[in-house]
């Protein structure tokens, strides 16, 4: 499935404690502090006392409440949380344990809050204001942690969406954070259950138990995967086939597949659907080579996907899915099943996904396409260096203090910057539990820590950098790090197999870490020639490759251009005797 690009707040869109000055922000840099100038405003006298009945759950609930305040009515305040700061809603979070039927919980001038950090600052007004539980279940891990977290539902780790999440209709009240006020709400909703997609002549659907991540759960965990049949595929029943793993975001189905064609939208320009039915005509009417293309479903409870490799927090999926999956795919649609026989693609999450699987199971892989992946060099973790900076959020020099920027618009203005970013996901969920982009790498990437929840790479509050957790993030999953530290046993492993394109105005600085990539993969100290790159000039995430076209057009004709090359790679580097039946 292609990607297309969205936000990395996903369409919204352990912690050191929840802060207790949700105003001031103090930056540690090592003698001396930075702090934000707190607000003259006297604590806010307003409050939310939100509560749900028996008819909603009979039995208490834990979880993290968010609750959204809008000036627009255009959809819910639910869908409204945006990364881009000045344009989203205002949200509170707060953690519920035992929370029981008919007892409120409270929202005040306590709670911390995203884009505003405080309740006080909101400006009196008339606003919509909703609240949603994200309901968390207790995991009993294998390593004997006990842990509190959201499973996903079907819906890819989305809290706003997930079945089974209570919440309220919008209500339009007028809230003034100098008036003892006490806005009542009922989460006297529910959020349905998601029908599975269906099957078609094309489109397959499957999910297994994995026993590898059933038994770091201690509960029955299940891996999905979409897959693309070729044409002829049941006119050809001896045929056995290539696969192609596609790695992204969680997608319940092959959407990049229309089988009617749709309306022009824009004359002379195609439109996303266009370019979808556009691949169904290449499909079936043998303009591609014939392959599998396999869509992997690995959401788990930090976030909508794996990042498909072993972890000590997220459990063994890499292992998973290549020890299970995989086979068990190749084994029911008739896959060749042949290192020789198996490339990947991804971009962004997708993208490092595809890179790290190609790295960490050489032998099992022939051939990766890295598109706009995430950080491959953690010293360009966006714009911070997790080695050599001390503050994430920072940069701090004798007399001046900047803010340190995390996402830009191609013409290079700012849209968001460090600290709110992170608090953002902190307002979502304390412990890492954001089911977002910070929160998953921190949790695929870190140590355990104490609590049974992954060790923090930063202070939330003021964005200090541990080094020893950045240390264990390098040796483990710093790919242009550990490139070169097994240079001599991956290199021959490797040689001609890796293929990066990246925009050089990436919306999250991606394509600065993969600068620092080709800067090791062509230096002499690299006798293989292992990957070659492609940048776009001004374009942001998620360029795909393909030249001096729109991100759009790089997307919409990826399949076209990539599938030729990685079958003859295949057929190139087959063994002798190989099986070419796929070659009707």
């Amino acid at each position: 499935m292609i990607y297309f690009p969205r936000s990395k707040a996903s369409g919204i869109l352990d912690s050191f404690g929840r802060r207790s000055m949700a105003f001031a922000i103090c930056v540690l840099f090592g003698g001396f502090a930075v702090a934000r100038t707190p607000t003259s405003k006297p604590a806010s006298k307003l409050r939310f006392e939100i509560s749900f009945s028996e008819s909603e759950s009979r039995q208490p609930l834990d979880g993290h409440v968010l609750l959204g305040i809008s000036t627009d009515a255009s959809s819910e305040p639910r869908f409204q949380l945006r990364e881009e700061e000045a344009s989203s809603a205002q949200f509170f979070g707060l953690d519920v344990d035992g929370w029981k039927p008919g007892s409120a919980v409270v929202i005040d001038s306590t709670a911390l809050g995203y884009p505003l950090a405080s309740l006080e600052q909101l400006p009196a007004g008339d606003y919509y204001v909703q609240a949603v539980l994200n309901i968390y279940e207790t995991f009993e891990r294998a390593d004997g942690h006990r842990v509190k977290l959201p499973p996903d539902r079907g819906e890819g780790q989305k809290w706003n969406q997930k079945p089974g999440n209570l919440l309220n209709k919008p209500l339009r009240v007028h809230l003034d954070p100098q008036q003892g006020t006490a806005v009542r709400i009922e989460l006297a909703e529910k959020i349905p259950p998601i029908e599975p997609p269906k099957d078609s002549k094309y489109i397959k659907h499957m999910r297994i138990e994995s026993k590898l991540l059933s038994a770091f759960w201690g509960r029955p965990m299940y891996l999905g995967a979409t897959v693309l049949l070729p044409e002829g595929f049941d006119e050809h029943p001896t045929a056995r086939y290539p696969l192609l793993v596609h790695h992204g975001h969680f997608e319940a189905d092959w959407e990049f597949f229309a089988t009617s064609a749709p309306p022009e939208s824009h004359p002379g320009r195609l439109s996303r659907e266009q370019y979808a039915y556009r691949f169904y005509q290449d499909w079936t009417t043998g303009r591609l080579p014939r392959m599998l293309i396999v869509s992997i479903q690995h959401a788990n409870p930090y976030f909508d996907d794996s990042y498909a490799v072993n972890s000590a927090n997220v459990g063994p999926y890499g292992d998973a899915i290549t020890e299970e999956l995989i086979p068990e795919v190749e084994k029911r649609f008739r896959g060749i099943g042949q290192p020789w026989a198996r490339a990947l693609e991804g971009g962004s999450t997708g993208g490092w996904e595809a890179l790290a699987e190609q790295v960490f199971y050489p032998d099992f892989f022939n051939g990766a396409y890295s598109f706009c992946p995430d950080p491959v060099d953690f010293r360009a973790y966006e714009l911070v260096n997790l080695y050599d900076d001390r503050n994430a959020f920072w940069n701090a020099g004798p007399f001046g203090t900047v803010p340190r920027a995390e996402m830009r618009a191609p013409t290079g203005q700012i849209l968001a910057t460090m600290e709110p970013a992170v608090r953002l996901e902190e307002v979502l969920g304390t412990h890492g539990r954001s089911t977002e982009q910070f929160g998953i790498w921190q949790a695929v990437f870190s140590p355990v820590g104490a609590d049974g929840y992954p060790k923090p790479i930063w202070n939330p509050s003021t964005g200090a950098i541990d080094r020893t957790v950045a240390a264990y993030w390098k040796e483990r999953y710093d790919i242009r790090y550990i490139l070169e530290r097994d240079l001599a046993r991956l290199g021959p492993k490797l040689a001609g197999k890796i293929h990066f394109a990246v925009g050089d105005m990436d919306t999250w600085y991606l394509n600065n870490a993969v600068h620092l990539m080709q800067d090791f993969l062509e230096s002499p100290k690299n006798p293989f020639r292992i990957a070659d790159f492609e940048y776009s000039r001004g374009k942001p995430h998620c360029y795909m490759g393909g030249g001096d076209i729109s991100n759009l057009e790089s997307a919409g004709t990826l399949y076209q251009r990539i599938m030729p090359q990685i079958a003859r790679h295949m057929t190139d580097s087959a063994p002798p005797g190989a099986d070419m039946t796929w070659k009707y």
